[in-house]
């Protein structure tokens, strides 16, 4: 049976006793850091996917947006809501939608664990790429906001925005080959030959990397807050990948979306997308290209990088509910996810000239 992400992912619910916030500490702190802050206080937690927990924080006057690191042990650069706020922080003056930020309090003795607050911004959350129900001018229109947006995030020079220090600006790619196979490495539960050539090829092909911006590192339509009548992005969530890169690889990880099965998330793979009215990928490729005024990118090569990044995280979630006490049925639907993705990456790297 198909999920409805859009039922499933959007709006928020009651807050469970282990996501509770100790309301009184909350207060103290909005009231000593948020300018023009006045309660009371009422709170409940978004539905979506994300991997901090994140809360509407409602006062008679105004909605904020509250996003905690999870309570407990972490891994030391996971969750780092530090940097989330860096970068919004850093991209708000310039005019790129993003949410304003009001505050990042790095004392775990507050709430349990760091935290950061923003404004809300109050708009559409689409999480079905094929996006039924809507007119082709309209569907074309959100996909062009959705390159367009990324392409202006790449035109920042990081260093004019205050995040020239936001991550190491040359060799990404090289970094992510390197970081990804170790990760594969570490999780290996059967060997894939496919995977090994790949570890050997793609260090050795790495394309010369256009300039360095601010990278988002998961950017998508489900990541995006659209205004609620108009097809433009009024803010651009998630940002706890992001650091400084190649913009190609990470409007690479965009297109991604037009090679994945389209099952009801951002995938539009098996679509019409000329009737639907969903741009192709050249049609995305070329107007992203016209709009930074980059070179025409390689993009088999980026195609089989980004797939193969996508198999080492995916291989490391499969060897977590291997090693875990998750059921079979999960550990199939991992299992069965991999070997596609390797295969994927695989056939891109021989279109950019692999040998096998």
């Amino acid at each position: 049976m198909a999920i409805d992400f859009d039922k499933e992912m959007v709006g928020t619910v009651e807050v469970s006793d282990k996501d509770k916030l100790d309301m009184e500490a909350l207060t103290a702190w909005f009231e000593a850091n948020v300018e023009g802050f006045k309660g009371p206080i009422s709170y409940t937690k978004f539905k979506g996917g994300q991997s901090n927990p994140t809360y509407k924080i409602e006062t008679p006057s105004t909605h904020y947006v509250l996003r905690r690191q999870p309570f407990g042990k972490l891994l030391p650069s996971a969750h780092a809501v530090d940097r989330e706020y860096a970068v919004m922080t850093g991209l708000h003056p310039t005019g790129f939608p993003v949410p304003k930020t009001y505050g990042l309090c790095e004392d775990s003795a507050v709430l349990g664990s760091k935290f950061l607050v923003m404004s809300m911004a109050d708009g559409r959350s689409l999480w079905n790429g094929a996006l039924p129900g809507r007119e082709p001018d309209e569907r074309r229109d959100i996909y062009n906001s959705l390159i367009d947006t990324l392409a202006d995030m790449h035109l920042n020079k990081p260093d004019e925005i205050g995040l020239g220090d936001y991550g190491k600006p040359t060799d990404y790619c090289a970094r992510q080959i390197g970081r990804w196979s170790k990760q594969y490495k570490l999780s290996e539960t059967e060997h894939m030959p496919k995977m090994e050539r790949l570890i050997e090829w793609l260090p050795e092909t790495i394309p010369p990397q256009h300039g360095s911006s601010v990278v988002h590192g998961d950017y998508r339509l489900d990541n995006v807050i659209y205004h609620k009548t108009e097809p433009r992005i009024i803010a651009v969530l998630d940002w706890e990948l992001s650091t400084l890169g190649d913009p190609i690889a990470d409007f690479s990880y965009l297109m991604l979306n037009w090679l994945q099965p389209a099952e009801g998330r951002a995938g539009l793979l098996g679509l019409n997308l000329e009737e639907l009215g969903i741009p192709s990928v050249q049609e995305a490729v070329d107007r992203y290209v016209a709009r930074t005024g980059f070179p025409m990118p390689p993009m088999e090569w980026y195609f089989a990088y980004n797939l193969f990044r996508a198999a080492g995280i995916t291989q490391g979630i499969k060897k977590r509910v291997l090693d875990g006490t998750a059921s079979s049925a999960h550990a199939k639907s991992m299992s069965d996810r991999v070997a596609p993705l390797v295969d994927a990456a695989y056939n891109f790297a021989l279109q950019a000239g692999m040998h096998e």
